[in-house]
């Protein structure tokens, strides 16, 4: 999560102040990603303006998993950003720059577990963003295009190795909770490490890259139409004119619907059969079954496979710029929605404890209403906007930020009385090797 002053930045090269400066574009992206995940926990059922039986199914179908994609994409973005935009930083540089990512890892982790004990029905993302934030310190050194290499890595190789983990070794087990495992976090949870490090590599690679340039930008914009074109074309010629969809309906159909596959006799039953399969595509949460290997082949959101993952960077790719141009064009009409960027944990955070106040006060039935997921996203608006006008930073974030400094400012004290001896010199004056543990 990042600073309001510059959470992105303050790890940046020296350089013209355009390019070292705080990008709005990124913020109104990741507030679109928050406002997503909104629609998911509120459900078609909370909005006004659009009706279950209107187009409030499409746009549910539209954000579902693509938020949280989108928000792991943009996390790793704002981590190339905090250690060096196109330079990545080094020595002292990147320790206190891991250090930060730590604390804040540890503080998003336990936040994380706090709401997911709250018994809200939703799956709350925080503990497995704060282990993403870890699992990417190895890569705060690359650069750009070895970043893409990983990402394409992720993608290619990661969904079978997980069907074959799961499939022989991790085999899913009911959810308890929003992440109760390793094997949840990495393999079978709703959020696995092994899908979601894809975007958070991606997202990575683009921070850094000169985001200030146009004709860059325009690239991007290309490059992520051309991966969204290329993940939905790729599953739709798997499952249609290649008959993946035919074998999916032999291997789950009798499964998901309970007919045994030889009463399967007419094209009645057999059409049922197969829109109980096609359900089953949309409503996947982390990653897809493991009774057939044309399952891979799927490209719906929260699948967890290689189509998924290029839709969905594609789609990260084109929100970003969308929003980059937008903010630079229309910046007083889009500062609402980038100060709800900018303190996106404070907003997410919130939302969980408001629906738990909604839901408690409704006695937990009937809580969804119309006009809830608008009043929703007003409310996220306009405390955000004034927040941002009176006090800069949001709460959540600020306190991030404060542990975060607090901690690196204890290593490096900590660090320099290792480097002396009591009531001497470093090095002492016979030049012995300083006192106390090893700095490394």
């Amino acid at each position: 999560m990042t600073q309001n002053q510059s959470g992105e930045t303050s790890a940046a090269p020296a350089g013209p102040a355009s390019r070292r400066g705080r990008i709005d574009g990124i913020d109104a992206a990741r507030a679109l990603a928050v406002f997503g995940m909104f629609v998911v926990h509120l459900g078609v059922e909370s909005m006004g303006l659009l009706s279950p039986e209107g187009y409030a199914w499409d746009v549910h179908g539209v954000v579902r998993g693509n938020s949280s994609a989108l928000f792991a994409f943009l996390a790793g973005t704002s981590l190339a950003m905090m250690t060096g935009r196109t330079d990545p930083v080094g020595g002292d540089r990147l320790r206190g720059a891991v250090v930060r990512i730590l604390t804040r890892a540890a503080l998003i982790g336990v936040l994380g577990l706090a709401l997911d004990v709250m018994g809200v029905p939703v799956a709350i993302i925080l503990t497995y963003y704060a282990g993403f934030f870890v699992l990417a310190l190895p890569l705060l050194r690359l650069r750009s295009g070895a970043l893409w290499t990983v990402a394409g890595v992720l993608a290619v190789l990661g969904p079978p190795l997980s069907f074959l983990l799961r499939d022989n070794v991790f085999p899913p087990s009911p959810r308890t909770s929003s992440l109760s495992s390793f094997s949840e976090f990495f393999l079978t949870g709703y959020y696995p490490a092994i899908t979601f490090m894809a975007f958070v590599t991606a997202g990575m690679a683009v921070g850094r890259l000169d985001l200030a340039s146009t004709a860059l930008r325009l690239r991007l914009l290309a490059s992520g139409a051309v991966l969204l074109l290329l993940g939905h074309l790729g599953s739709w010629a798997l499952l249609n004119p290649l008959g993946g969809m035919e074998r999916l309906v032999e291997a789950s159909g009798p499964a998901l619907t309970g007919l045994p596959s030889g009463e399967v006799t007419d094209q009645a039953t057999a059409a049922l059969v197969r829109a109980a399969v096609v359900e089953e595509t949309h409503s996947v949460s982390g990653q897809v079954p493991t009774d057939s290997w044309w399952w891979l082949a799927v490209g719906t959101p929260h699948t967890g496979t290689t189509f998924e993952m290029a839709e969905a960077v594609g789609q990260g790719l084109v929100v970003l710029v969308v929003c980059m141009f937008l903010c630079d064009r229309l910046r007083v009409l889009m500062y609402p929605l980038a100060s709800v960027g900018r303190m996106p944990l404070t907003v997410y955070t919130g939302h969980i404890l408001a629906l738990a106040v909604v839901i408690s006060a409704s006695g937990g039935t009937e809580w969804r209403q119309p006009w809830l997921l608008e009043g929703f996203v007003l409310g996220a608006l306009v405390f955000a906007t004034l927040w941002r006008l009176v006090a800069g930073r949001g709460p959540a974030e600020l306190a991030l930020g404060e542990a975060a400094d607090g901690m690196v400012a204890l290593v490096e004290e900590r660090r320099a009385a290792g480097g002396r001896p009591p009531g001497g010199r470093a090095g002492g004056p016979s030049g012995d090797p300083p006192g106390g543990r090893p700095a490394g």
